[in-house]
């Protein structure tokens, strides 16, 4: 079941909501928006959309201007959730890039992929104990370290620090994400995925490789506290949206 909603009674009620969650409030209270508002009400509300037979809600977050979160329907906790590396699993990365659409609705222009990004936090750079997909606009020098290093990047991850941590990327030629799985693929990658996924965070950045194709670049940065290093992939977005000045 899909339900859309638009206008300014939703945009309040989703501030009020949106308040609960970046007011230091429970770390189940997102959970608690979509469970109990967001699929529970018969319009959706404060959600401006849920879908519960692909499994996601989309909730405009306070902070930002365009910004949006993507939150599974079903109880997950976050990157460390099993459920999320599930051969089963919704393709949650893929549905939160069409959100971009959004963003672009709430911008004084429309802005091409390579100025979107999507972000996950690790277990120690999150507020939420409900796994969230941040939807928003790239950092304009992330956008533009990213295209400086595109040369080098491929389908093996390549270390590629990125505000002063230790973020690797890879590329993925492909004009959406569907079937890309980016929290499968990082698994692949680990001895121990239900111990180790946690500490990770993931970034997905649009980008126009050199022939013009739309393309993307996967990031991936783990926790070292000793090093102030959280593993919080947002870092990498702009939640004002500076890009849609740029020329």
């Amino acid at each position: 079941m899909k339900r859309m909603l638009w206008g300014a009674g939703l945009l309040a009620g989703v501030l009020v909501c949106a308040r609960l969650v970046a007011g230091g409030h429970s770390p189940d209270a997102l959970w608690h928006i979509v469970h109990e508002q967001c699929v529970a009400h018969a319009d959706g509300n404060p959600c401006e959309e849920t879908d519960t037979h692909a499994g996601y809600a989309v909730l405009k977050d306070r902070v930002g201007t365009g910004q949006y979160l993507l939150i599974p329907t079903r109880h997950i906790t976050g990157m460390e959730d099993p459920a999320i590396t599930r051969g089963d699993a919704p393709d949650y990365v893929a549905y939160a890039w069409r959100q971009t659409a959004r963003v672009n609705r709430r911008l004084s222009h429309a802005l091409p992929g390579e100025d979107m990004s999507l972000a996950i936090n690790s277990v120690y750079g999150r507020s939420q104990n409900q796994l969230h997909i941040h939807v928003d606009c790239i950092r304009p020098d992330v956008r533009a370290a990213l295209q400086h290093a595109l040369p080098r990047l491929g389908a093996r991850w390549a270390a590629l620090p990125l505000y002063g941590h230790a973020y690797r990327a890879r590329l993925v030629d492909a004009p959406d994400l569907s079937g890309v799985r980016p929290f499968a693929l990082l698994a692949r990658d680990m001895a121990d995925p239900a111990r180790e996924m946690g500490r990770h965070t993931l970034v997905i950045a649009g980008i126009r490789q050199a022939d013009g194709r739309q393309g993307f670049v996967i990031l991936d940065d783990h926790v070292d506290l000793v090093h102030g290093d959280r593993a919080s992939g947002e870092e990498l977005q702009d939640h004002t949206c500076q890009i849609q000045s740029q020329p």
